[in-house]
């Protein structure tokens, strides 16, 4: 079971970023899949999750309307279009596979690193 996120790096506030997850060794169109950020000096912190068939989504507020999810069953791929980027969005993001679709995450990719910055 592997995660590989890519897409990071460094934009200017107000700018766009699409980051990816590959995901291998697991039927991946049956488990909620979920973005976690962790920002410097802070905890890990939950920002959207998607359900195994993308029929439902979820977002923590301060990314509503800026942040979407997104997933490609058929290449087993995860994917989070960020807009509208705020030098509060610089973390590393992971994304991670929810066993239970209630927050327990048990299989973690290795991160992409988001700076926003002027």
């Amino acid at each position: 079971v592997q995660l590989v996120e890519s897409g990071g790096g460094l934009v200017q506030p107000g700018g766009s970023l699409r980051l990816s997850c590959a995901a291998s060794g697991f039927t991946f169109s049956s488990y909620y899949m979920s973005w976690v950020r962790q920002a410097p000096g802070k905890g890990l912190e939950w920002v959207s999750d998607m359900a195994g068939d993308g029929g439902r989504t979820n977002f923590v507020d301060f990314v509503k309307g800026r942040f979407t999810i997104t997933r490609d069953n058929a290449k087993s791929t995860l994917y989070q279009q960020k807009n509208s980027l705020q030098p509060e969005d610089t973390a590393l993001y992971y994304c991670a596979r929810d066993r239970s679709g209630g927050g327990e995450y048990d299989c973690w990719g290795q991160g992409t690193q988001v700076t926003v910055s002027s």
